[in-house]
């Protein structure tokens, strides 16, 4: 049963008259401790509206992980994403409030150590070939190390958090294919990007689901708001506010982040 579900559970009973060890058991794990872990993504970098004292971590207050908390109401909820986070530095900065008592744990990480930045870089500056040369350094990378990497972090959260639900969420596709662009990348640029989105994603989902974790995948909702789209959730290069470029704005952390672990947990 998803952990939101419990506490209208345990109310119902209560309400019927219905008390004792069902009552308490419903209740006790209504108490939801949620902990959200990850990087930008997580963080809620592009969606506007940062808590001040997150600082270069830009924690929004429009992220899903804020969304998850607002609806649900958790017993307790930390909230240590990051923006730039690898799987390191989830490791080395952001697990401190797991414990035996989490119960819930949310992460989007890796596409940081695939190199995600540098190669929007390159794709944007650079040309065709260039683009398409370095998206295949990252695949390399995602398919030889970052499978490693995903277990140390995954494991690390097994350890400390040993009862928790753990849904791992991926990033969407960039780009819709033959979409309304008129300039900048060519569509052999964006389609490279689109099939290292779907390889990351394809690997992420195997890691997570080899640890006993959930997979929440984010493509579907994110289809038809893409960039190229008529109704983009992702912000294409800003200049004028470089980091949020290619992160969901306001409306993907709502309309695509916050309904896939809304559904998990």
């Amino acid at each position: 049963m998803k952990l939101s579900r419990l506490a209208t559970v345990a109310a119902a009973l209560a309400g019927l008259g219905l008390g004792g060890a069902g009552v308490a058991a419903a209740q006790e794990a209504a108490a939801t401790s949620y902990v959200a872990l990850g990087d930008s993504y997580s963080s809620g970098v592009g969606a506007g509206s940062y808590d001040s004292a997150s600082g270069s971590c830009k924690r929004s207050l429009n992220a899903y992980p804020v969304l998850w908390k607002n609806a649900n109401s958790p017993a307790s909820f930390h909230f240590t994403a990051c923006s730039g986070a690898k799987t390191t530095d989830v490791v080395n900065n952001q697990l401190g409030p797991l414990n035996s008592g989490t119960s819930l744990v949310s992460v989007t990480v890796g596409g940081n150590d695939a190199g995600f930045a540098d190669t929007m870089i390159a794709c944007v500056l650079g040309g065709e070939s260039t683009c398409v040369s370095r998206v295949a350094q990252a695949r390399e990378y995602i398919a030889n190390t970052l499978p490693g990497r995903l277990d140390a972090v995954y494991d690390a959260i097994r350890a400390k958090a040993p009862n928790a639900e753990v849904a791992v969420l991926n990033y969407p596709r960039f780009y819709e294919l033959d979409g309304s662009c008129l300039v900048g990348l060519s569509e052999r640029s964006r389609a490279a990007i689109n099939a290292a989105a779907d390889h990351l994603s394809d690997v992420i989902a195997k890691r997570a689901a080899d640890h006993g974790f959930i997979f929440g995948d984010v493509r579907g909702p994110f289809t038809g708001h893409e960039i190229c789209s008529g109704d983009s959730w992702l912000h294409s290069v800003d200049w004028l506010n470089i980091t949020n470029s290619y992160h969901p704005k306001a409306a993907g952390q709502s309309g695509g982040y916050y309904p896939v672990l809304e559904r998990l947990a």
